[in-house]
């Protein structure tokens, strides 16, 4: 019979589990896909996949900051209702999850971010190509990193969070 706890858990794992595959998604197919152009194409194309983001897309903030808060939930109503290995599973999810996936997005991530939307590229003539390599040289890689960072990562909740569900 399921339960609250069940049901915020299995929302938990299932919100946890897009989040995981959102980045996956940008670190094997968006950001290859868009190594490959020149730097004021990938700047640009990073810029527009990025504002949709930043703009509050409502099925992107419905499963990131759900997921962040089903989790949250998961733990405190499942902490009596776990035994110890199940406990354990879940305090150890919950903290790769705030501490690997989310604070480095938010650290990082988000920052990098911030800084590529503020470069200007209309009006950029060949002359100032220099700029946009240099903020793209800035970008590119310690994003990439901290992408696959956060890859897997939350890919190993997703992957704690089945084995809770399991053990129910």
């Amino acid at each position: 019979m399921m339960n609250i706890f069940h049901a915020i858990l299995m929302g938990a794992t299932f919100l946890c589990s897009l989040v995981a595959g959102f980045l996956f998604a940008f670190a094997v197919v968006v950001m290859p896909g868009l190594k490959r152009l020149g730097d004021r194409d990938f700047i640009q194309g990073f810029q527009v996949i990025d504002r949709v983001i930043q703009n509050s897309q409502p099925i992107f903030v419905a499963v990131w900051l759900g997921s962040v808060i089903a989790l949250i939930a998961s733990l405190a109503l499942g902490f009596k209702q776990l035994d110890g290995l199940g406990r354990g599973l879940m305090i150890a999810a919950t903290l790769v999850y705030l501490f690997g996936v989310q604070l480095p997005t938010m650290a990082v991530n988000v920052p990098l971010n911030n800084r590529l939307q503020a470069v200007v590229i209309d009006g950029v003539d060949a002359s100032d190509t220099v700029a946009l390599k240099t903020a793209r040289d800035a970008f590119e890689s310690r994003w990439n990193q901290w992408n696959v960072v956060r890859t897997i990562l939350s890919s190993v909740v997703s992957v704690l969070l089945i084995v809770v569900v399991c053990r129910l």
